[in-house]
């Protein structure tokens, strides 16, 4: 047995931990970024801070999944600030857009350059910035992932910025940031937190270390976000953060599977909400899992099935199902409503085929399988 570890070197985790993001960012120096989400008043009380200790700290904004003219626009407006780091303060937007920040800034060469499949995918020379990462919603696992996904709406695809040294020097995950969040981000990003322990758990890639993350959170990360469906509960939001720490971690260490590989192409084409996608995807995926599974993995995902089912009060073969009905009923829209219509399932099967998440998925899913799914997840 063989494997490595790449985690940020300070992981700070509960309630009230968000006050230590000041102190931590100034140790790195006077002069700082701010990246926040769509709401600037959420993020103010961390202006307020730095800058109250004397902080020089540039704000800048991201309101949607970042695309390359997103990117390009914030390295121009960061440009000649002479950042000492760069804090990314809300979802896994803005995270995104921070991380890659952090990254380019000292770059010598532009984000082209070093993008994957549509750019030349080169190696940073130059080490990112200190990267510090407060999410605000417990979905992504952003935080303590070494890459950026950065859009390309003219191609319809989402590409990555990757390397191991974009990994954040200090994640601060206070659940308090996302009490009371909305209940479709909560719906779509509490999913996707699930989908990234699940998916490392059946990985082909799976470690003992994965394992040790995600097998004790799948239930409790599901039973979270079916109870916030029903209201606020400080119980589950803090559940529910634990649970994309969990994912982000393992998904960075052990991979992913076919959701994600399918949930890659379908947000490029669409520009449709990541979270939302994976979420309406998990059943149908699981569902054509189980069906072609073998030995060690059909037990895993027989295992995940039952876990869910238990939540779910059905049946075990009936979870992947139940999920979807459950999920639609939550609130959760179809791929079709998403905007992805029949005529591109093709295209998009033949696509996710080859994405890196595709390799960790338990079983090779054949095209009309993928159809199937794409399908299923359409309504």
């Amino acid at each position: 047995m063989s494997f490595s570890i790449l985690q940020p070197p300070r992981i700070v985790f509960g309630r009230g931990t968000a006050a230590q993001a000041v102190p931590l960012a100034l140790g790195f120096g006077s002069r700082g970024i701010l990246v926040h989400g769509a709401n600037a008043e959420r993020a103010a009380w961390f202006l307020e801070a730095a800058r109250a200790k004397g902080a020089v700290v540039l704000a800048l904004s991201s309101s949607r999944e970042p695309t390359l003219d997103d990117l390009q626009q914030a390295l121009v407006a960061a440009g000649g600030h002479r950042a000492d780091w760069v804090l990314a303060l809300g979802g896994g937007s803005a995270l995104d857009l921070g991380k890659a920040l952090a990254a380019l800034i000292p770059a010598p060469s532009g984000a082209m350059d070093h993008l994957e499949v549509v750019g030349k995918g080169l190696p940073l020379v130059v080490a990112p910035l200190p990267f510090l990462a407060v999410p605000t919603t417990a979905g992504t696992g952003a935080e303590v992932t070494k890459n950026a996904v950065i859009g390309l709406p003219d191609l319809g695809r989402k590409v990555s910025l990757r390397d191991d040294r974009m990994i954040a020097r200090v994640a601060i995950v206070d659940p308090a940031l996302t009490d009371d969040c909305p209940r479709g981000v909560t719906l779509a990003s509490g999913l996707d937190a699930v989908v990234q322990v699940i998916e490392p758990y059946l990985s082909l890639k799976a470690t003992p270390y994965t394992d040790a993350l995600t097998r004790p959170v799948i239930a409790s990360g599901f039973a979270a976000v079916m109870r916030l469906m029903q209201g606020e509960d400080r119980a589950a939001r803090d559940a529910l953060a634990w649970t994309s720490l969990c994912g982000g971690l393992a998904l960075a260490n052990g991979g992913l599977g076919a959701v994600h590989g399918l949930a890659g192409v379908i947000g490029g084409m669409t520009g449709a909400a990541h979270g939302a996608i994976c979420g309406i995807l998990l059943g149908p995926v699981l569902a054509a899992n189980r069906d072609h599974a073998l030995g060690k993995a059909q037990g895993r995902v027989d295992e995940v099935c039952t876990h869910l089912a238990a939540a779910l009060g059905v049946a075990e073969r009936e979870a992947p199902q139940a999920l979807l009905a459950w999920a639609r009923v939550a609130g959760l829209p179809t791929l079709a409503q998403m905007g992805l219509r029949i005529e591109d399932h093709d295209a998009v099967a033949e696509a996710a085929a080859g994405a890196s998440s595709m390799k960790g998925n338990p079983v090779v899913l054949p095209h009309k399988v993928l159809i199937g799914i794409l399908q299923a997840a359409s309504g």
